[in-house]
């Protein structure tokens, strides 16, 4: 495949227009804006071309750049790449709750301020644009199956926590995003549709699990499959001694007589049967899943109290 059709050339790309538009040093926020702008497109052509390169190439009377974006054609012919209302249109019916209107004020901002001598960017304060901006860019990171970490770097990352937080919608917009890709993506698979770049990156239930300290199955609300929930944080601790006896008793074994049973804290939940993957409690309560689940434990579990002296 050709650099120009290649969704990870224009991933890198997006994150490379993405570091200039955080660049609050240096930069005026019209400026920030503009390349940011610049990289919400390519965030659209890079998840559409994920799919199919054939999604953003414009067509031509000779089919020079669908020939080549299919693969069946070689050359270096000049890319041509659909308009951006096109691709954005796109976007809003694949990746659910893309919205083409949100999108389009960001380019049409881009474009006044690039066309015209109007005020661009410069009509909506920045506090107000940067959560509406991140709001878009993080579902089609999504779409990706990336993270924003992978996007902006873990020093970063915290800005762009912060916009989101914001923007009131963005934790149901997140939620749905994740679930409407994974109900995709499985259907893709079970269709034998599944480009062959995201069929390889495909992990078993051991590698997608977050590995922590308990864990109970749970159903996914994206497939219905039986998927894991996941957390290391004890909620509380219930002990059940058996019925007349006690730890005074001189026949009580604590190890066989004892019950402990924990609450867990849920901060994970991944489904191998769509790949969905939910790391956080927001998520996992938007998405209607339990928020705790009870775990076997141990004495080592048990919380004993403080013993204070009478002196």
């Amino acid at each position: 495949m050709t650099g120009p059709f290649d969704h990870e050339a224009l991933w890198i790309k997006a994150k490379l227009f993405l570091n200039r538009a955080m660049d609050e040093d240096s930069r005026s926020f019209d400026e920030q804006a503009l390349w940011a702008a610049l990289a919400l497109e390519l965030l659209a052509k890079a998840a559409l071309a994920r799919v199919s390169p054939l999604l953003i190439a414009e067509p031509n009377e000779e089919g020079t750049n669908l020939l080549i974006a299919s693969g069946l054609v070689k050359g270096n012919a000049r890319f041509t790449s659909v308009r951006a209302k096109t691709l954005m249109a796109r976007c809003h019916k694949a990746f659910k709750p893309f919205d083409s209107s949100e999108a389009m004020l960001i380019i049409n901002g881009r474009n006044e301020y690039l066309h015209s001598s109007g005020a661009g960017f410069m009509a909506i304060p920045p506090h107000h644009w940067w959560p509406r901006y991140w709001a878009q860019a993080a579902i089609l990171v999504t779409a990706l199956d990336r993270d924003i970490e992978e996007l902006v770097g873990s020093d970063r990352e915290l800005t762009v926590t912060r916009h989101l937080e914001q923007n009131a919608k963005n934790l149901e917009q997140r939620t749905e995003a994740l679930i409407e890709r994974a109900k995709q993506r499985r259907q893709q698979r079970l269709e034998g549709t599944l480009p062959a770049k995201v069929a390889a990156e495909w992990k078993n239930a051991q590698y997608l699990a977050a590995q922590m300290s308990h864990s109970e199955a749970a159903t996914c609300p994206a497939c219905e499959s039986t998927g894991l929930l996941e957390g290391d944080e004890v909620l509380g601790t219930d002990v059940k001694y058996p019925s007349g006896s006690f730890p005074s008793d001189e026949d009580y074994d604590p190890i066989t007589e004892v019950l402990v049973t924990l609450t867990i804290g849920a901060n994970y939940f991944s489904c191998p049967a769509c790949q969905l993957i939910l790391n956080s409690y927001d998520l996992i309560r938007q998405a209607g899943l339990e928020t705790d689940f009870e775990a076997p434990g141990d004495l080592d579990d048990i919380a004993h109290e403080p013993e204070y002296g009478n002196d």
